[in-house]
């Protein structure tokens, strides 16, 4: 599914979360702003084996102005004249408020995920990098939206291949397919066989 096709779907439950007081308005630096609001979630954190209370104490950084938590998350955030956007159109504290803007990361999931899945689906998967903030913030929208318990009855996390001790990604321009490795010279001069290459990437 494309994240363009659900714009409607993440206004909406966006809309559903402000309802519920999970969300709230804020000016921020860069125009106004619609955040989520951790501690308002009961038992954030407990995918990542976070404890909130020690994450507000220790905050390496100062809370930004418009932030009520260190934590809280953009679901909607107004673009500039450069940046893609969509007409959100909301209803905070009874006043209609429009803002020509654009979904935060964590919101695309949520609802995609709700609209082919369910609410409640069974197998959620993703990297280990995914776990927090990113699956965290998942469960917290999707379940105060909601009003379940869980969001998937089973997490799975695999780890990531490294190259060079980087983790392989196409953004850091270090991606190679199992064909390259197997039929070209691209890695170390050579090809290399299938059983050498598994060893390899269960020892990454």
């Amino acid at each position: 599914p494309r994240a363009t096709e659900h714009i409607d779907g993440m206004v909406a439950m966006i809309q559903t979360l402000i309802d519920k007081k999970n969300a709230y308005l804020a000016q921020g630096a860069e125009g106004a702003e619609i955040l989520f609001d951790v501690v308002s979630m009961k038992g954030y954190g407990a995918l990542s084996n976070r404890n909130l209370d020690e994450q507000q104490a220790g905050a390496r950084i100062d809370v930004k102005d418009h932030k009520k938590n260190p934590g809280d998350f953009v679901l909607w955030k107004e673009s500039s004249a450069e940046q893609p956007g969509w007409q959100g159109r909301f209803s905070v504290g009874g006043k209609a408020v429009s803002i020509h803007g654009r979904p935060g990361w964590h919101i695309e999931c949520s609802v995609m995920s709700k609209a082919h899945l369910g609410e409640v689906f069974d197998i959620h998967g993703g990297g280990l990098d995914l776990i927090f903030p990113h699956h965290e913030n998942e469960i917290a929208q999707s379940c105060c939206a909601h009003g379940t318990e869980r969001m998937a009855n089973v997490w799975m996390h695999n780890g990531y291949l490294q190259v060079e001790g980087r983790k392989m990604s196409k953004s850091e321009g270090n991606f190679v397919t199992i064909h390259d490795l197997l039929h070209t010279k691209k890695l170390g001069g050579r090809n290399w066989p299938g059983e050498v290459l598994r060893l390899a990437m269960l020892m990454t």
